[in-house]
């Protein structure tokens, strides 16, 4: 049976702005954007979402059914509005945004996908962790758990929220505890914890939860630990178009890594260096791709190569 990847985040149309002249719409949203990749690369995905019932949730969903994603766990809800986020691009590329939203009362009425055994469960940013969406979100780790699927969690934690950070650390804490791959970014602590140590951060912070746990730090080089070893990977040099949804396709290529590679869950404590060395570079290569564009994932024509 084909293993099935199952996503659950929020969808949002991102406006890119440079020298403040919008250059480009595009579909997006942490988890969606590595859902749109791993749907152009012929994996079989699944995106648990909610949009308006407006032209840009149209325009999201026909991206979705273009590409390949199943839009049947999506709740299109009546009322409110779907999201829309301002990103605007600095010299470095780097965007800083202004998020719309105006979400119903009733959030995400969704019936859960099929889940079984090793298939792969990602989940990230703030919408794993937001209260009001939290029962579906742990409805969905519980049901994967039980299947024994594997959990892919992205952190993803922005500056915007860490005001909330100790309001918010349990359900974090207990997002880390039901994963079994980790990735978070230095940024991403240090807004949650104050540090930005890898090291500190895995002895510290995750290693009790999860052994496997992937930190990246923007340009510099990417930190694997697990429970046998840890190893620095360096960042291939690209010429950046924007960083918009790097991260997200760095964590496509990674799940993408895991499914080529037939790794199971059983299979993740014990994989060796040079399992691990394949895997990254899968992430390693979606996430240099996106950068060279302004889409939020990978091109087909990547997709097309890459696979052979």
């Amino acid at each position: 049976m084909k293993r099935k990847v199952i996503g659950i985040g929020e969808t949002i149309l991102d406006i890119l702005f440079r020298d403040n002249q919008p250059q480009a719409a595009v579909p997006g949203g942490s988890v969606y954007n590595a859902m749109i990749s791993l749907g152009r690369m012929g994996m079989d995905v699944t995106f648990i979402s909610e949009t308006g019932n407006d032209r840009v949730g149209e325009i999201i969903l026909e991206n979705m059914r273009a590409n390949g994603v199943r839009t049947d766990s999506v709740n299109v809800f009546p009322d409110g509005k779907s999201p829309v986020s301002l990103a605007f691009l600095n010299e470095h590329n780097d965007a800083e945004y202004i998020f719309y939203k105006d979400y119903p009362r009733q959030r995400l009425d969704v019936v859960m996908p099929d889940i079984q055994a090793d298939d792969i469960v990602m989940i990230g940013s703030y919408f794993a962790i937001t209260p009001v969406l939290r029962d579906k979100v742990k409805e969905l780790l519980d049901l994967a758990r039980e299947r024994e699927a594997i959990i892919y969690y992205d952190i993803n934690f922005r500056s915007t929220h860490a005001n909330e950070a100790i309001k918010l650390m349990p359900t974090i804490l207990e997002n880390f505890e039901y994963t079994d791959i980790l990735r978070g970014s230095t940024e991403d602590f240090r807004f949650m914890f104050g540090l930005d140590n890898p090291e500190r951060i895995y002895r510290e912070k995750v290693d009790f939860y999860c052994k496997s746990f992937i930190c990246t730090d923007g340009p510099r080089d990417v930190r694997l630990f697990t429970g046998n070893f840890d190893k620095h990977y360096p960042v291939p040099q690209v010429k950046t178009v924007s960083t918009i949804g790097a991260g997200d396709n760095f964590n496509a290529g990674i799940v993408y890594g895991l499914i080529a590679n037939r790794i199971r869950r059983s299979d993740i404590s014990g994989l060796s260096e040079k399992d691990w060395d394949e895997i990254i570079a899968c992430g390693m290569a979606f996430g240099s791709e996106v950068c060279q564009s302004v889409s939020n994932s990978v091109s087909l024509e990547f997709a097309e190569k890459f696979r052979k």
